[in-house]
């Protein structure tokens, strides 16, 4: 179901974001900034970055809803900017569920700045929660569950 995910979220693949799911509850996107991403000379617009966000600590939340033929849809998140991030900047979020209710998922995240050969740099925390409701209720739970 995750491939399945992955292949109909055009958001993700617009904005270079890679999906991987180690486990159920927990999700990493990676991606590079690129010129599109730039608010400034230089410097990724911070709604990239809660792009980012959103969608690790949704993915985190999804993956273990998928293990009992559910999705998830947010219903708020915060986040802390913590340091700028750079065009060409490799980030990777990471997503971890922390609560996973009857009805609510809370996840949080860390994004980091990674660069080959150095300690990853996180670049930005977050938490959300997130509404569970079954499969069945969009019409595009037929793409997926097939």
């Amino acid at each position: 179901m995750v491939a399945a995910y992955s292949h109909m979220n055009h958001y993700g693949r617009t904005n270079g974001m890679a999906l991987t799911v180690p486990e159920p509850g927990r999700a990493e996107y990676r991606m590079t900034v690129r010129d599109e991403h730039l608010s400034s000379p230089n410097t990724c617009h911070g709604g990239v970055l809660a792009g980012l966000m959103d969608a690790a600590l949704g993915a985190a939340a999804l993956s273990l809803a998928f293990t009992t033929l559910e999705f998830v849809s947010t219903v708020e998140f915060k986040m802390n900017y913590l340091h700028a991030v750079h065009l060409h900047d490799e980030l990777v979020a990471r997503g971890t569920v922390d609560h996973a209710g009857n009805t609510l998922v809370v996840s949080s995240c860390v994004i980091y700045r990674v660069k080959e050969g150095q300690e990853e740099v996180a670049v930005a925390r977050g938490l959300g929660t997130f509404n569970r409701y079954p499969a069945n209720k969009r019409d595009f739970a037929k793409l997926v569950l097939q």
